[in-house]
């Protein structure tokens, strides 16, 4: 199944409830697009509460979280409706079984690493740790940082902007993982402004990077579900 086949699938008949887009509904998870800008818990302070959990649970009451998305990205997220639920989710997340994908605009034009795998996939493998003087920046630290590896490839060159679209799947599921990523290949993202320099900052109205893609086995009926989301730049 695709994002197309299951949107407004909801068997409660909740439909498309105002504040968030619903890609696909039914009694174990929901499967929600995030826009850029939009928390997806809240944070600290009342002016932080606004957030994509909070619009879903107004619908959806027995929506808990299973994982985040950076405010500033945009794309596919994946809430379960009971405890149960939230619990096989966290444990195919744990297990590296839920697949996803992202796209994402880069400054300059990475080279794939020499002996690449099949499709051009190149790998990042660098220990991310918090930069605790800067909270809540990361740092590749060789010595304290926890294995963080990205596979990545790229999709296309445009000269003009000297910018590369490239494709992203995170092997390890860290804070600010692709981000940091890409800082360290010396290609941050477009409209980043927690790792890119102020002219990469200054590219784009927002960073450019999409959830696109999302697939798992259903935790209650052992079917595949695929889910696309274009990206929107």
């Amino acid at each position: 199944m695709n994002a197309a086949q299951q949107q407004n699938h909801d068997p409660a008949g909740h439909g498309v409830p105002d504040g968030f887009e619903l890609v696909h509904a039914d009694a174990a998870l929901l499967v929600l697009a995030k826009p850029a800008g939009l928390l997806a818990v809240p944070g600290k302070g009342e002016d932080k509460q606004d957030c994509l959990s909070a619009r879903v649970q107004a619908s959806y009451p027995d929506a808990l979280v299973v994982h985040r998305l950076d405010m500033a990205t945009s794309g596919l997220m994946l809430m379960a409706r009971s405890i149960s639920i939230q619990r096989a989710l966290g444990a195919l997340f744990e297990r590296r079984e839920i697949h996803k994908r992202y796209v994402a605009v880069v400054d300059g034009q990475p080279k794939a690493a020499p002996g690449a795998g099949p499709g051009g996939w190149s790998l990042i493998d660098l220990p991310i740790v918090v930069d605790w003087p800067r909270r809540p920046l990361r740092i590749i630290d060789a010595e304290r940082g926890k294995a963080s590896q990205t596979r990545w490839r790229a999709l296309a060159f445009d000269a003009p902007t000297n910018s590369t679209r490239v494709e992203l799947e995170p092997v390890t599921g860290r804070s600010h993982q692709l981000r940091v990523h890409l800082q360290a290949l010396g290609h941050p993202i477009l409209g980043d402004r927690l790792y890119a320099p102020v002219d990469v900052q200054a590219r784009a109205p927002r960073l450019l990077l999409h959830a696109c893609a999302l697939g798992l086995v259903h935790p209650v009926s052992g079917l595949p579900l695929q889910f696309a989301s274009p990206a929107p730049f």
